[in-house]
């Protein structure tokens, strides 16, 4: 079997997972507006990164990051983030007052956008040294939140009522904010966990 065969086998694997998943999310999802907003980066990320394929292929740990990431949203996406059974789960565990799944969505939009910036950073050679990376990579995750923040805002101003599912606020007047905190959290944990694992992986891909 080619080399490149071996290397397309889990980028094609974790496509049709996510295939699927978003097949079987979009069984009667609780409202198809928060469906489509929710799964809309999954939609726009899966052509790209064919298109990308062949010039640009990534690391396995990155597509592996990106897969999770996608079910993380597509799961959103169908019950929307304020009703998630495994948030309300942990609710009741641990005595919440609401459910936390969408926490969870705002460390994965730090987490695994901050092993993409810096596999892009590093690979065109961007910034070089070590600490510069990881203050750029952090810069770059909680502007990409802070961006996604004001997607929200401007699909209340448009969708009015129609985006509270979309928002997932639960009344917590300081939901943008932790939203913000929590992703700018995912992206230093993630460099600071997975970095030396994603350095192995480059310098293997290269």
């Amino acid at each position: 079997m080619s080399t490149a065969i071996q290397n397309a086998r889990l980028p094609l694997v974790l496509l049709a997972f996510t295939i699927l998943a978003l097949a079987v999310s979009a069984i009667r999802p609780f409202d198809w507006l928060t469906w489509v907003m929710e799964t809309a980066p999954v939609i726009i990320a899966i052509p790209l990164l064919l298109f990308t394929w062949n010039r640009f292929p990534l690391t396995p740990l990155l597509y592996v990051l990106i897969f999770v990431h996608a079910l993380v949203l597509i799961l959103g996406a169908h019950y929307s983030y304020a009703r998630v059974p495994p948030g309300f789960w942990v609710q009741e565990w641990f005595d919440f007052e609401r459910n936390h799944y969408d926490r969870l969505g705002h460390i994965a939009q730090g987490f695994i956008p901050a092993i993409l910036a810096r596999e892009i950073l590093l690979r065109h050679k961007v910034v070089r040294g070590s600490a510069w990376l990881f203050v750029v990579v952090t810069a770059i995750c909680l502007a990409f939140s802070a961006f996604y923040e004001m997607l929200e805002w401007w699909a209340a101003l448009i969708a009015g009522d129609g985006a509270t599912e979309f928002l997932a606020t639960q009344g917590d007047v300081w939901d943008t904010q932790w939203d913000m905190f929590l992703a700018l959290c995912g992206a230093m944990v993630s460099q600071i966990l997975l970095g030396r694992w994603h350095n192995r992986q480059l310098a293997r891909l290269s």
